[in-house]
């Protein structure tokens, strides 16, 4: 008897330290709908006949956000996607399309973690590869890589241990030369504003 209450015990107390280190778990998911606003800050294109600036196309897309909190206030954040496609505008009309895949990391700080409303703050960098370019029916082009700033602003709502819901804003330094035949024609400054609400799991 005596030997079976003392398993009885060992389970107990094992099966509490599994809860207790599910419930402190470092990693975070994310699912959430972002909206992409371009800055439009582009220069004009030279050797096209125009002062116009390059414009791109705002566009909603879905994302993925996985998190790992180093401490209660300290995580670091990958924020995923599959490219996207946008168009390309000049002087009012449509000159073509890219994609483009624009993955960032960015380390924050949460102001009040167990609290029910937490809001928290991140900076971190932002790598963009384009694919797909065309321009200018295939004269033009971007740059295929581009590295910037990605800065971070949001709050956390807990429905429960586990999940929550989230607001989410992020500016990237998003840049690129445009190339028309093959020679450096300007620089498209996208630098978007991404607005985002989405749903949190806490493992």
């Amino acid at each position: 008897m005596k030997t079976a209450i003392l398993a009885v015990l060992a389970a107990a107390i094992s099966l509490s330290s599994v809860a207790a280190s599910a419930q402190t778990t470092p990693w975070q998911v994310r699912a959430r709908a972002v909206h992409i606003d371009p800055a439009d800050k582009s220069e004009p294109l030279a050797g096209v006949g125009t002062s116009d600036r390059i414009g791109v196309s705002d566009k909603t897309i879905p994302e993925i956000d996985i998190s790992y909190f180093f401490t209660p206030n300290i995580a670091a954040e990958l924020v995923l996607t599959y490219p996207q496609k946008h168009d390309v505008y000049l002087d009012g009309k449509t000159i073509g399309t890219f994609k483009h895949l624009p993955p960032s990391l960015l380390a924050q700080y949460h102001f009040m973690p167990n609290a029910t409303v937490s809001p928290y703050i991140g900076a971190g960098v932002n790598w963009t590869t384009f694919s797909s370019n065309h321009i200018l029916d295939g004269q033009g082009s971007l740059e295929h890589d581009s590295w910037g700033l990605a800065l971070q602003a949001g709050v956390n709502y807990k429905l429960s241990q586990n999940w929550s819901l989230n607001i989410d804003v992020k500016k990237l330094q998003l840049r690129s030369d445009v190339l028309i035949g093959g020679v450096k024609a300007g620089k498209v400054k996208v630098d978007p504003v991404l607005f985002g609400v989405g749903v949190g799991y806490r493992f």
